[in-house]
Parts: C-alpha cells; sequence; structure tokens
C-alpha cells in the first residue's frame, strides 16, 4: 500500500492515504508533499483511530469499518484547511545527467542496492538530454475510458537510435503532440521495474518533460 501511495503522490501530487479492509479493520498506508505533515493530520483524528504512527511525510493506521467515513470527512477537511499554505506545484531535484546506453541490468541492480526510496532517501532522478519518441507513443488514462491525461512512450535518445526505453509520463500528455510531431525534449525521471504479464521490464517514470525544438 505505502507504494502504491507513493505513486499516487508522485502522479497527483496531494497527500494520499491506501486503505484495505480486513477483518472488521480497516489499514491503511498515507504518503505526504513537501512542506504538509501528514502525521498531524492524522493524529488530528486520533480519536477515531485504533493505532496510528509514522512521521511528517509518512504514516500507517488502523481504523474500525464504522469510523471510516467520519475519518475520512475530518481527514480531508484538515488536509484542505492546513494545506493552504503549501506549494501545491511539485518541485524536482536531479541527482545527475544519464545517457540511455548508461542503463542497463547492471546499473538497475546496482541502483535497487540503495532500497528502500522513500523520505530520507528518494529514489534518484536523472536527466537525458536530446530524447525522441520512436513513434509508438499514445496517451493513455483510466480503464473506464475517463480523461488520456498520461503518456505511454517508447523513447529513443539523440545518437543511440536502436536503444529503446519504455516510459510512462503522468499527467504529462500536454507534451504528446510536440513529441509525434518529431521534436525533441528533454526529461527527468526515476528508474523502476514495471511488470507485465509476470515480466519485469525497466522503465523510466519521467516527471518532467522540457519541450525543444528541432530547427
Amino acid at each position: 500500500m505505502g507504494i502504491v501511495a507513493s505513486r499516487l503522490v508522485e502522479a497527483y501530487y496531494r497527500p494520499t492515504i491506501v486503505m484495505t479492509k480486513s477483518n472488521g479493520f480497516i489499514t491503511g498506508s498515507a504518503r505526504s508533499i513537501a512542506g504538509f505533515d501528514l502525521y498531524d493530520a492524522i493524529e488530528s483524528c486520533a480519536d477515531l483511530l485504533e493505532n496510528f504512527g509514522g512521521h511528517m511525510y509518512a504514516a500507517g493506521l488502523t481504523i474500525k469499518e464504522e469510523n471510516f467515513e467520519t475519518f475520512c470527512e475530518r481527514f480531508e477537511a484538515t488536509v484542505a484547511a492546513k494545506i493552504q499554505n503549501v506549494v501545491m506545484t511539485p518541485t524536482v531535484d536531479i541527482d545527475s545527467y544519464l545517457d540511455f546506453n548508461q542503463i542497463t541490468p547492471k546499473f538497475f541492480r546496482l541502483l535497487k542496492q540503495f532500497q528502500p526510496f522513500g523520505p530520507g532517501n528518494q529514489s534518484p532522478v536523472f536527466i537525458t538530454e536530446n530524447v525522441y519518441d520512436n513513434g509508438n507513443g499514445r496517451k493513455v488514462g483510466a480503464a473506464d475510458g475517463g480523461d488520456l491525461k498520461h503518456l505511454k512512450l517508447e523513447l529513443i535518445q539523440e545518437d543511440e537510435p536502436y536503444h529503446h526505453i519504455s516510459a510512462i509520463a503522468f499527467n504529462l500528455s500536454e507534451h504528446f503532440e510536440h513529441m509525434q510531431a518529431g521534436n525533441p525534449v528533454d526529461i527527468c525521471y526515476s528508474i523502476a521495474e514495471n511488470y507485465y504479464r509476470g515480466i519485469a521490464n525497466i522503465q523510466l517514470r519521467v516527471k518532467d518533460i522540457k519541450e525543444k525544438e528541432l530547427f
């Protein structure tokens, strides 16, 4: 649940709690954004909780089913009241420049040795310049046919036309037409594994895209 909550924060940049129901209780894992004290918001609902713990940016909690709706309403109200002074535009700290030919299975194995990633040990963020979509990129969205806000891309780097890397870019579909026209971009991203039909592949999680003109 913590992994899912982190992915949702990455996609929507809002304090997030992911919950699941089991044996009459609901348990949750929470993740926050920079500058917002998530633990304090959860603590304000302590009388509704069976137990909770964590810190400013990550927490866990357990609640009885009958208190779930009340907790959701109070937590939402608390966040709305306290988040007004928090900058809601995400910033990205870049750790290093990287060329696609450096992203090998061996490199990824070394990268995983720094796990687990989280507050205080964030996943490294890299930047690669002059990147193109190979023509198979598309907009994607909710399975029910909702807004196509995300991009599923197959990327190549200038001078490396045969080195394709899969990427997902949440909430960045406004760059689709620019890339489909064959224009280059600079991207910043983290590197992760994507599982499809039981097979793991390296995938870039694009955090931002800077458009560049071909001419």
